[in-house]
């Protein structure tokens, strides 16, 4: 067998092994029954979820309302640091870079664990604010990373020209550097947002009892087993994130 052959197979199997669970959960969504086997197709689980699964959408909506404010602070936090960094001195940068690339490569368990005990020591009360103070911390480098990389694309001279017509650094943010980075901050809105909604593991650590977001109500339902509401769940998440890449991707190519 040719080497290029076995890559095609290789790669289409590992295609198939992440995106088949996937379709799996998608197709049982519509299932009229419990079992795991096809017993017929039925709108009744996306019935039930929409007309008697009230504490799910207070979730929901308690995962929307984390997860569009931390985005918002964490891109604004984040854009001004990437900027920071792209304008600042190559010393800056570099401490600036590694400070940065640390959170990548903590575990969440030991990030969720810190900041409850950082919050404990504080006798912070455990709420969707602590969630929204959390979501935000493991976003923003994020978020950096990514409006730092548009940047980098950036030719430094515009600035200078800019400078040079009589504008200052505020109008020159506004007016020049904003503008030309908005393709890599609306990304980063995005990616931020679909961390947050999407985060279990250290919710679960700053979540207080009346705080509970959709991912840690989809994990005490799966504990009592599967059910199909679960599947319907997934299935609107799935095309809701589907619809989102896709407006982001006609809006980064309209305004290139």
């Amino acid at each position: 067998m040719k080497p290029g052959n076995l890559t095609r197979i290789i790669t289409i199997l590992a295609i198939l092994f992440f995106y088949l669970p996937i379709i799996v959960v998608v197709v049982f969504s519509f299932n009229s029954s419990k079992s795991p086997e096809w017993t017929g197709f039925s709108l009744k689980w996306y019935y039930q979820l929409f007309t008697s699964s009230g504490y799910i959408w207070r979730t929901f909506l308690n995962s929307m309302i984390v997860g569009v404010s931390s985005s918002i602070v964490s891109v604004v936090l984040g854009t001004l640091g990437a900027i920071s960094m792209y304008l600042g001195s190559k010393k800056f940068r570099q401490v600036m870079w590694t400070t940065t690339y640390i959170p990548f490569t903590i575990p969440d368990i030991i990030i969720g664990v810190s900041l409850l005990i950082f919050f404990t020591t504080l006798n912070v009360r455990l709420s969707l604010f602590t969630i929204f103070i959390a979501h935000v911390t493991f976003s923003m480098p994020y978020t950096m990373m990514i409006v730092l990389t548009r940047l980098h694309d950036f030719d430094k001279s515009i600035i200078e020209a800019a400078y040079d017509l009589g504008a200052t650094k505020s109008v020159a943010l506004r007016k020049v550097i904003v503008p030309v980075a908005m393709p890599g901050i609306i990304a980063a809105f995005f990616m931020a947002f679909t961390l947050s909604i999407d985060d279990f593991v250290i919710t679960f650590f700053v979540a207080g009892p009346s705080s509970t977001t959709l991912p840690l109500q989809i994990f005490s339902m799966v504990r009592f087993g599967i059910s199909p509401v679960i599947n319907a769940i997934s299935t609107l998440l799935l095309l809701g994130t589907i619809f989102m890449s896709v407006a982001l991707r006609r809006y980064v190519r309209y305004i290139i």
